[in-house]
């Protein structure tokens, strides 16, 4: 008979998640959280899908312990690393090189770290020199950095949030292949349904009219057909109860005033009302989805808008400047499409244009521009979401700034907090506001669609495609850029 296994001698299984009744709120009296429930085996990949303010990166800072729950607790296998691929590069690693980056890791010297992030790299897709500064890396290269930074501790529980943002679609199609293999626990954030239905074992479905977390098992689309129809069966259920209560308190209403037995059957026709009532049950609530909205646009320019006689592109780590002929002119009602990998400098392009600094192009006098920045960096977070409206106007008027922050899903409660402490998908939402009031006459729009709940991108293009200004374009997301009229593309990897 063999002996049985010591167990003390067995490794911990780690990478295991558990949330028991957990709740949690902000400093505002509204709770974020209520009463959640999740379980999350080891080596399994997680969805977390809800709508925007519903609080997944809540869920993320309560695992990695930046954030403590009010209420219920969160356990974590004995023992288990974590590591958090963040949405954007923290400000004050943009100055560190790569090397420095990955060192700030370690508690000592590691004399083997050139061959690990050289590594990492390549898990990634990305060939970047130990001595280059972050700050001279494109949104999509960032992005994969941040990923890398997750991927070098080795952890047994890896964090997502939107990892997808700012990635070219070879990017996209390197990271699902890597996640497909990856062997450990991933919970992964994100608004892009094709990504996550590629790999996910389970959807975490946050509801944040209810507060509550529903389980799912199966692939993303399966899941989300399910929730739709659990809305329909509960919509259906209350609204046969609804119309059960209001006959019975119309009868109420008739023999209340009737005395002796009619009396009677109201106070018993009551107790069924309140027993109806108790039935009624929570409605999960789709995404709501923002309005058709226009984008007024400046109305006196009409010399062309934009002229582009020369463009800087990076070629192997060096920077290049590349003439463009015929010169490329942008006209009121004009789309100019950028195309080009991650790496080649289409951000850093539309930044020097957003800011007059690009020395091959020129944008006619007195133009208003509005400037949708990857990492929202244009943004003052110390601000509250109203004055960040209030800035765009000549004439600020109250009810106008709220009126358009509800447009967007950004009630006044929302208003009054800091811009940093809103979710990146609000974040992205208050920059559509900004320009409604801007009434700019060029839009420049760097991945307009990160962040985004993909329930909004329609209607986004849609304005985006109405505007009567013209506007010059980079988004990854080909499905987006279908629904906008391009006018013309500058591809810069062919220049």
């Amino acid at each position: 008979i063999l002996d049985k296994p010591d167990a003390i001698n067995l490794p911990e299984i780690t990478g295991r998640v558990d949330f028991e009744n957990v709740a949690f709120r902000y400093k505002s009296d509204t709770p974020v959280l209520e009463g959640i429930n999740l379980h999350v085996e080891p080596g399994e990949t997680i969805a977390f899908v809800g709508q925007t303010g519903a609080g997944k990166s809540t869920i993320f800072k309560l695992i990695t312990g930046e954030l403590k729950p009010e209420n219920g607790q969160v356990n974590i296998s004995l023992g288990a690393t974590i590591a958090i691929a963040t949405q954007v590069m923290k400000p004050e690693n943009l100055e560190k090189t790569v090397e420095e980056f990955f060192a700030q890791l370690f508690d000592k010297k590691m004399y083997d770290l050139p061959k690990r992030i050289a590594e990492v790299l390549e898990i990634v897709h990305l060939t970047a020199p130990l001595d280059k500064k972050i700050n001279k890396f494109s949104g999509g290269q960032q992005a994969r950095l941040l990923l890398a930074y997750a991927l070098i501790q080795k952890p047994d529980i890896l964090l997502l949030d939107e990892p997808t943002n700012n990635l070219d679609t070879a990017g996209i199609e390197h990271l699902t292949g890597f996640l497909m293999a990856y062997p450990k626990t991933c919970l992964v954030i994100s608004h892009d349904a094709n990504f996550l239905n590629a790999f996910t074992d389970g959807v975490l479905y946050l509801d944040s009219y209810t507060q509550k977390m529903e389980q799912y098992v199966g692939d993303y689309y399966n899941v989300l057909g399910e929730i739709e129809a659990r809305i329909e069966r509960e919509r259906a259920k209350n609204a046969q109860l609804r119309k059960s209560i209001q006959d019975r308190k119309d009868k109420v209403n008739f023999f209340a005033n009737k005395g002796g037995k009619m009396r009677a059957l109201a106070s018993k026709l009551k107790d069924q009302i309140e027993e109806a009532e108790e039935n009624m049950v929570d409605e999960r609530q789709e995404d709501k989805t923002i309005n058709d909205f226009t984008i007024p646009s400046q109305p006196e320019i009409i010399v062309p808008m934009v002229e582009i006689r020369s463009v800087g592109v990076m070629i192997n780590n060096e920077p290049v400047r590349k003439d463009i002929t015929p010169i490329i002119t942008v006209r009121k009602k004009q789309r100019l499409l950028l195309k080009g990998p991650n790496g080649i400098g289409k951000s850093t392009l539309l930044q020097a244009l957003a800011t007059g600094t690009e020395e091959g192009a020129t944008i006619a006098p007195d133009v208003r521009v509005g400037y949708y920045r990857q990492d929202f960096s244009g943004l003052d977070f110390d601000k509250t979401g109203y004055q960040a409206l209030e800035e765009m106007m000549v004439n600020p008027w109250n009810q106008e700034i709220y009126a358009t922050g509800a447009q967007f899903l950004l009630s006044a409660q929302i208003l009054k907090n800091k811009v940093g402490s809103l979710s990146e998908g609000q974040k992205g939402l208050l920059c559509y506001a900004r320009f409604v009031l801007q009434k700019p006459g060029l839009l420049i729009m760097d991945e307009p669609t990160n962040h985004i709940n993909f329930r909004h991108l329609p209607i986004i293009a849609k304005a985006l495609d109405e505007f009567e200004g013209a506007i010059i374009l980079v988004s990854h997301v080909p499905e987006f850029v279908e629904q906008i009229k391009i006018s013309q593309t500058l591809d810069l990897e062919t220049l």
